[in-house]
C-alpha cells in the first residue's frame, strides 16, 4: 500500500457511502497494513453506532439464505447494512473459497448494503483475525446494522459471541442439532434461537428439545436476566424473519436498559487491545529468532542447562527491554 495514500480521506469517502472506499479500508486490515494504525486512528470517532449481529450454526442450516432475508427486511426498514461473511481459506491463494457476493446476489446492486466475505487463513474459532478491524471499518461507515456470519465449521464459532452485540444461534431439523447445541456450549452463547427449515418435519421436536434444555439452566428465575427466544423460520421464503427482526430489537432494549451493551463492548474493546498488544509481542519474537536470542536459548533447552519456562521468562525480559 504506498505511502501517499490519504487515509483521512479514504475515511470520510467511506462515511459518505463510497462502497470502494470501505472494500479498500477492509483490504488494508486484511493485509495488515503499515497505515493500519493511521487507519484505526481516523476510524475511532466515527464507531459505537451500529448494532453488530453475530450468525452461527452448524453447516447446512442455512446461514448464508438467513443472513440474506434478514438484510432484505432491515432494508425495508431504511437501515443500512453491513455484511461479513467469513468463509474458509482456500489453501492455495488464501482468499475466500466461498464468495458471499454470489450466494446474496440480490442485494449486490443496492448501495445501502456492504457484502464481504473475509478469508479465515487459517484462523480457528469460525472468525478471521481481522473482523473485529473490519467491523470497526463498516461501523464507521454509517451502517446501522452489521450481520456477521461464521464459517460453519461447528463446536468451535462461538468465538463470534465476543464480537457481536446480539448472537443468533440457528438450528435446524433432522440435523443433530440439539445434541450439538449441548455439546458445543452454545445454549450459554446464544441470545436469539432461529429454528431455520421449520416447514420440515421434526421442526416442533426441535423447538422442545431447546425448550427443556434451556429449562434446565433457569432453576434460579433471575427475572432480570434475558431469556433467548425461540423463533421459527423458513428462511428460503422469507418466513419468519419479521420475528428474527422483533427479537433482535427487543434484545438491543433490554442491553440498552440493563447496561450489558456497554458491558460487552468494554469486554470487547479489552480482547482487542490484548490481541494487537500478543501480536507485536509475537512480532517482537520473530525478530529474536532471526538474530541470536532465541536459537541460544533452544539450544540450551536440548542440553539440559535450562528448563523451558526459565528459558521463556529471559525471553520475556529480552522482549520486554527492546
Amino acid at each position: 500500500m504506498p505511502r501517499q495514500l490519504d487515509v483521512t480521506s479514504l475515511v470520510t469517502r467511506a462515511r459518505d457511502g463510497d462502497a470502494r472506499a470501505v472494500a479498500r479500508l477492509i483490504s488494508m486490515v486484511e493485509d495488515a497494513s503499515p497505515l493500519l494504525g493511521e487507519v484505526a486512528a481516523a476510524l475511532a470517532p466515527h464507531t459505537g453506532h451500529a448494532q453488530v449481529v453475530g450468525l452461527t450454526g452448524s453447516p447446512g442450516v442455512g446461514k448464508s439464505t438467513s443472513t440474506s432475508a434478514l438484510v432484505g427486511a432491515l432494508r425495508e426498514q431504511g437501515k443500512r447494512v453491513g455484511v461479513l461473511a467469513v468463509d474458509p481459506s482456500s489453501p492455495f491463494s488464501g482468499g475466500a473459497l466461498l464468495g458471499d457476493r454470489v450466494r446474496m446476489q440480490e442485494h449486490a446492486t443496492d448501495s445501502g448494503v456492504f457484502i464481504r466475505s473475509m478469508a479465515t487463513r487459517g484462523h480457528l474459532g469460525g472468525l478471521s483475525w481481522a473482523t473485529p478491524q473490519a467491523i470497526r471499518v463498516l461501523d464507521a461507515a454509517r451502517c446501522d446494522v452489521i450481520l456477521v456470519e461464521t464459517v460453519g465449521v461447528g463446536q468451535s464459532e462461538i468465538e463470534v459471541v465476543s464480537l457481536a452485540d446480539t448472537t443468533l444461534v440457528l438450528l435446524a431439523p433432522g440435523m443433530g442439532d440439539g445434541i450439538q447445541a449441548a455439546k458445543a456450549g452454545i445454549l450459554e452463547v446464544a441470545d436469539v434461537f432461529v429454528v431455520n427449515k421449520a416447514d420440515r418435519d421434526g421442526a416442533d421436536q426441535t423447538v422442545r428439545d431447546l425448550r427443556y434444555m434451556l429449562s434446565l439452566g433457569r432453576r434460579e428465575r433471575d427475572e432480570t436476566k434475558w431469556k433467548a427466544p425461540i423463533v421459527k423460520t423458513v428462511a428460503s421464503r422469507g418466513e419468519g424473519i419479521g420475528d428474527v427482526i422483533a427479537a433482535l430489537d427487543k434484545h438491543r432494549d433490554w442491553m440498552n436498559r440493563s447496561g450489558e451493551r456497554d458491558r460487552r463492548r468494554q469486554l470487547r474493546a479489552e480482547a482487542e487491545i490484548e490481541a494487537i498488544a500478543l501480536e507485536k509481542v509475537r512480532a517482537r519474537i520473530g525478530d529474536l529468532r532471526g538474530g541470536g536470542t532465541l536459537p541460544e536459548l533452544a539450544k540450551r533447552v536440548v542440553a539440559g542447562e535450562l528448563d523451558p519456562y526459565v528459558a521463556a521468562e529471559d525471553l520475556v525480559d529480552t522482549v520486554s527491554a527492546s
